[in-house]
């Protein structure tokens, strides 16, 4: 079973916990995918104990290297440092890696990306296949993480599907599917849309 660590910064509110993250979570298992959140699997640590913050902060980094893929929860204007931390080692480790953003403040440097631009420049090309902007939208078997956790395939550069996904950037090439819709809006495929 592969492994998706869910970065977030719900665990720190007992509402956002209960009431926000089983959702996600559940979409994510119904794809097959053994879910590590961190703050489930960090319960067992002694927050009374001095040194209790490297412990947890070192378990987090080891679950992130150990985990087949990451997906964040990057809410938030910025989205919470923690997670971005996560999401860093995560795309330098080549890691597949899926955003998830609802929250519909503009948080950007850039027209070309809803959040800072040096995320995306870790993330494939065709980055909306791997962004999730509702609930519903994580098992949608259009999208990049659907494809990985069920059939282990990732879109390259040229938004072709790809078998094995090695680390992430500008020389993920090859492949031999194409997506079922514009990589840009969405619309099925061919799309006639001048999207420049």
């Amino acid at each position: 079973m592969k492994t998706i660590y869910l970065a977030n910064p719900y665990g720190f509110s007992a509402q956002q916990k209960s009431k926000l993250l089983p959702e996600i979570k559940a979409e994510l298992e119904h794809l097959g995918l053994e879910v590590w959140e961190p703050f489930e699997r960090n319960n067992q640590i002694d927050f009374t104990k001095p040194g209790w913050a490297r412990t947890v902060g070192a378990a987090d980094v080891s679950d992130v290297r150990n985990a087949d893929a990451i997906f964040a929860v990057v809410n938030g204007t910025p989205p919470d440092e923690g997670v971005m931390v996560e999401l860093g080692i995560a795309i330098a480790l080549g890691k597949p890696t899926f955003l998830f953003r609802d929250d519909f403040r503009r948080c950007t440097d850039s027209e070309d990306y809803p959040l800072n631009l040096m995320l995306f420049t870790g993330m494939p090309p065709h980055w909306r296949l791997y962004w999730h902007d509702n609930v519903l939208d994580i098992s949608n078997p259009d999208k990049a993480l659907a494809k990985w956790a069920t059939e282990g395939r990732s879109f390259d550069a040229n938004g072709k599907f790809i078998e094995e996904h090695g680390p992430i950037g500008p020389d993920c090439f090859g492949g031999t599917d194409y997506p079922d819709s514009c990589l840009d809006c969405g619309a099925p495929a061919p799309c006639n849309v001048d999207h420049s």
